[in-house]
């Protein structure tokens, strides 16, 4: 088998959730997707915005990045355990050690 520097790539299938929110959440969002609007001239609906404020908040936790590295979340039942490091723009594939 042949040794690529690129791994395989993850499953990319987008998952669907459902959330309930407070009022105030909502309206919350719904001001920032008008702000957002103003600033880049660029509607955006709120559930397009969502999923890049949930990654740049998680992104941006230290607290849950070493947490993560510490103690691997559980995978649900039928699905593979190994999930390899997060990688930065600026690591290259030679100098990062993968954890499992």
């Amino acid at each position: 088998m042949s040794e690529l520097k690129l791994g395989k790539l993850p499953d990319r299938t987008p998952v669907k959730i459902t959330i309930t929110l407070a009022p105030d959440l909502n309206q919350a969002l719904r001001d920032y997707a008008a702000i957002y609007r103003a600033t880049y001239g660029d509607a955006e609906s709120v559930a397009d915005l969502i999923p890049f404020m949930l990654t740049g908040f998680l992104d941006s936790d230290r607290g849950f990045a070493k947490a993560r590295k510490e103690v691997p979340p559980e995978a649900p039942a039928g699905t593979a355990q190994h999930r390899p490091a997060r990688r930065s723009l600026s690591e290259s594939p030679s100098t990062t050690s993968q954890e499992d």
